[in-house]
């Protein structure tokens, strides 16, 4: 075990597990984003249900389901650890810098944008998770089988205006993260080059800086707006 603490012990060490917790966190994104999207087929929640429950069911799912949870509290722990080494190592700040001009807002802003997100993902849990699993969910039945009416839950959740706004706003600190972190990862494990950087850049920022953030955003304004009667 000596090669896990000599990792843990070292900067590039934790780097690494931060980009791949990272990286397996944005996999993780595509899955959910599309799950989502169920929200948007206008069955009264039936296929939201189904998804909901195929999920929280099948023991693959669930198995992985239990890296992701890690790896959200690794990648945040190793977060921490580098932000205080790096704080530690130039306890005093230089007298004049202007950052701005050697870094865009979001890489300088990643602690910041980071704890924003964790403290929305323990409120989304606890609205979501938790009531999935130990709340009072409503039944509803298809085709003679019962499933738990999540999407009951997720219409009383978005029927609230500050509800919405919180999850909105979270979406945008999601795609400043990672508009900085997705590039960041793979630099940090060595897959850099001429041929497909470019590539990879691009799917960053117009994929999972822009495309997955907005897509997230726009299933609580839609719920909201259809709660206020704006759209039928």
């Amino acid at each position: 075990m000596s090669w896990v603490t000599q990792t843990l012990a070292s900067s590039l060490g934790r780097k690494v597990i931060m980009s791949l917790t990272g990286l397996f966190l944005c996999t993780f994104l595509i899955v959910h984003v599309a799950g989502n999207l169920q929200l948007f087929k206008g069955d009264e929640g039936r296929a939201f249900n189904e998804y909901s429950y195929f999920m929280t069911h099948n023991p693959v799912i669930m198995t992985v389901s239990y890296l992701l949870y890690t790896s959200i509290i690794v990648h945040a722990l190793m977060a921490l650890i580098l932000t205080r080494h790096n704080q530690a190592s130039r306890p005093v700040k230089y007298a004049y810098t202007k950052p701005e001009a050697n870094s865009p807002w979001s890489s300088r802003n990643m602690g910041i944008l980071g704890t924003i997100l964790l403290i929305f993902i323990v409120l989304h849990m606890r609205t979501f998770w938790y009531e999935m699993h130990f709340g009072s969910v409503p039944m509803a039945e298809y085709d003679g089988k019962e499933y738990k009416d999540l999407y009951k839950t997720v219409v009383a959740a978005f029927s609230q205006w500050w509800y919405v706004a919180i999850y909105v706003l979270s979406m945008a600190a999601l795609g400043f993260h990672l508009v900085h972190g997705f590039k960041s990862g793979f630099q940090t494990m060595g897959l850099r080059h001429k041929k497909y950087t470019p590539l990879l850049e691009f799917l960053g920022v117009y994929v999972f800086a822009i495309l997955i953030p907005a897509l997230f955003a726009a299933m609580p304004v839609y719920m909201f707006l259809k709660h206020v009667g704006i759209i039928g």
